[in-house]
């Protein structure tokens, strides 16, 4: 008996396509568009800001006691969960952008207003933005602003100057690269006529570590100064002369 040709029931030619029929590469295509799709509304996700999830946020950090003021103990958190450390320079940064009045405190409407302005409603965006807060300090005129910023920040509001233990740590975070910033310390550590610093000295440190250098070759005593800087500079010639070795400011 002759073999018969074996012939499966739905045989179709090799380039015709079956009415109805889902090939490989279409579903290939579909999965490549739903993957795509997936990938766009993910992405949408990640850039959107919601005031709910910023407050939700918030209230990580508040107490059922102070649910509108983010504490001590709260910043403690905030800042471990930001894996930074709260003397760390950028953490004024944010402060400054929140217009925060105390520091170790924000208050709901601080971190709301700071927060949306960043599009931050979650700890990810917040440290997704940590490079662009600290890159804001190359800018001379916004490092100035918050220079200028820190000193109501950081003074307590009981008092109308800064007591000069908080300006040579404020100092430190600020300008930790300037060369006459350990020496000004121990100045203002060594002369009790100096327990605090005005708004104007504040500012004047800031024109001072701009244009007078280490040698203090450019400093005019004719100048504008404050009594305070002028004084100083004369305190730091007088130790360099007597090659007297300066104990650094704690």
């Amino acid at each position: 008996m002759p073999r018969c040709s074996k012939r499966t029931r739905s045989s179709a030619p090799a380039n015709e396509v079956i009415p109805g029929a889902t090939t490989i590469d279409d579903h290939h295509h579909h999965k490549r568009s739903r993957n795509s799709s997936s990938r766009r509304h993910s992405k949408a996700e990640d850039t959107s800001f919601s005031v709910k999830k910023c407050l939700a946020w918030f209230k990580e950090y508040t107490t059922v006691s102070e649910p509108n003021t983010l504490g001590p103990e709260g910043m403690e958190k905030f800042c471990e969960d930001l894996g930074v450390d709260p003397e760390n320079v950028v953490m004024l940064v944010i402060a400054y952008k929140m217009g925060a009045k105390q520091m170790g405190y924000f208050t709901q409407e601080e971190w709301l207003k700071g927060l949306t302005e960043l599009q931050c409603d979650n700890i990810q965006k917040l440290q997704n933005k940590l490079e662009h807060l600290r890159n804001m300090l190359k800018d001379p005129y916004t490092f100035k602003a918050i220079y200028r910023y820190s000193y109501d920040f950081a003074r307590d509001k009981e008092q109308r100057s800064l007591d000069t233990a908080t300006a040579r740590a404020l100092l430190g975070v600020l300008l930790p690269r300037w060369p006459l910033r350990a020496p000004l310390a121990t100045f203002l550590q060594r002369e009790p006529r100096y327990r605090v610093v005005n708004r104007d000295q504040w500012c004047n440190i800031l024109e001072f570590s701009r244009t007078v250098d280490l040698n203090l070759a450019a400093y005019d005593a004719d100048g504008a100064w404050p009594v305070m800087l002028d004084e100083f500079v004369e305190w730091l010639r007088a130790e360099r002369a007597g090659d007297a070795p300066m104990q650094p400011a704690s």
